[in-house]
């Protein structure tokens, strides 16, 4: 949104503590907000459940009249947002959905699709989930700031800057349900390297067991921008898969810095799934594979498939995609 020439931002977080302090100017055209703490209730409590999002949209409200914004254009991201549109005055609303909502009832996502001018859709898989509430449907997978994973001379972190040998890295939260069995396989085939895990970890039982490998290594989640520092000093990018992702066909934002970086990248999949990019991205279907492909990937040489990446990476910039957003927005009017 921030890319778009023009364009005023309100960008409202999740309730949290920070909800009585003022707007962060995160810069000129962008301010953030956080919702307040409001009691919430299940649907079947109708008042209850209204007063929740009532004082959601009074709130919203308040934030927009001190800025005066009078219609402005709604850009949801949650299926529940759809119970803030008839407190909130408007003058289009876009439902952006980059997720299966399955925890959210079907019917408040159909109510926000049917009530949106457009939809735009983070993969095939979930423009198809939509396609019978909307007609104005487009495709809009996920972005990356390409110039921060392209930059010259980035940084070596200290914690990496004693590692011999060979650094295979996974960059993003290890959930509980990550399927961790290819690292496992993959530390044990190559004890010479080293497995680095930059992110929130969340403690489960083969976090504990890889934990007891001696060339695998837990960093803990970092800033954003200091990312691309660690990143730099991969020599293999790895890519795994949540349980609860076996039949979705989002392509995670990660690999798309994982291309940008131009690094060798080896990335599991599971039975159906299609292969993203395979033309420069090992797809493994079992550990017993995903080692045999970080081998390869460590072996790789010239500069082809690395330039080739950077080309996919440079395509899935944030700026291509508000090129795209503004062009779809300003064809139907809204922007």
């Amino acid at each position: 949104m921030i890319r778009l020439k023009d364009a005023q931002v309100l960008f409202f977080e999740p309730p949290g503590r920070r909800w009585k302090d003022p707007g962060r100017n995160m810069r000129p055209d962008l301010t953030v907000y956080t919702l307040p703490p409001v009691l919430e209730a299940e649907e079947r409590h109708r008042l209850l459940f209204r007063r929740h999002y009532r004082k959601l949209a009074n709130y919203i409200q308040r934030r927009m009249d001190r800025h005066r914004f009078r219609e402005p254009l709604l850009w949801c991201t949650s299926p529940e947002q759809v119970h803030l549109l008839e407190y909130l005055p408007h003058r289009g609303v876009v439902y952006d959905c980059y997720r299966d909502w399955e925890d959210f009832s079907p019917v408040w996502e159909s109510d926000l699709a049917l009530a949106a001018d457009v939809i735009f859709a983070a993969s095939p898989g979930l423009r198809h989930h939509l396609a019978p509430c909307n007609d104005n449907i487009a495709l809009l997978p996920n972005g990356v700031n390409h110039l921060m994973f392209t930059r010259p001379n980035a940084e070596c972190p200290r914690e990496l800057a004693g590692i011999p040998g060979p650094v295979l890295g996974y960059c993003g939260v290890v959930w509980e349900d990550l399927d961790l069995a290819p690292v496992a396989a993959a530390a044990g085939e190559l004890p010479g390297c080293t497995f680095v895990f930059l992110g929130r970890v969340e403690d489960g039982p083969m976090v504990r067991h890889l934990k007891r490998f001696p060339n695998v290594r837990f960093l803990g989640r970092r800033p954003p921008v200091e990312v691309p520092d660690y990143l730099a000093r991969f020599d293999v990018c790895l890519n795994l898969r949540r349980w609860s992702e076996q039949y979705d066909d989002i392509i995670p934002t990660r690999v798309y810095e994982y291309l940008s970086s131009g690094k060798p990248t080896v990335s599991m999949f599971y039975p159906e799934q299609v292969e993203h990019f395979p033309d420069v991205v090992y797809g493994a279907h079992s550990p017993e594979e995903f080692a045999r492909l970080c081998r390869r990937a460590l072996a790789e040489t010239g500069d082809w498939a690395r330039l080739r990446r950077q080309e996919h990476g440079a395509s899935a910039a944030w700026s291509v995609r508000a090129q795209q957003v503004a062009r779809i927005l300003a064809a139907i009017g809204l922007y």
